[in-house]
């Protein structure tokens, strides 16, 4: 995927009806890109990347053909989704009341 294509495709999520931010992550759970401020960036890159993990873990240890495509979290303030690609995550947080 092309640099503008990632661009664009950020800019429609956030245009999303509650979404309050969007973390890229690289492999080495450094946020890369965001709308949100640093500090939250990386609390919620550093965490989410283990649970990430952990999830991943847990479905290839369930069947080692599969694996994992979205992990989504709800809480009583947030939605939170992540989706790892090619090394990358990409997390999204929204109010789902909205």
């Amino acid at each position: 995927m092309l640099l503008a294509e990632v661009e664009e495709t950020l800019k429609r999520i956030e245009a999303h009806k509650g979404v309050i931010g969007t973390i890229v992550v690289n492999a080495e759970g450094i946020p890369i890109r965001t709308n949100l401020d640093n500090s939250t960036a990386v609390q919620y890159a550093g965490l989410l990347r283990h649970l990430t993990m952990l999830a991943r873990s847990t479905v290839r240890d369930i069947d080692p053909q599969n694996d994992l495509i979205v992990l989504r979290i709800r809480t009583k303030k947030y939605e939170i989704m992540v989706a790892p690609e090619n090394g990358f995550l990409l997390i999204v947080i929204q109010n789902p009341c909205e």
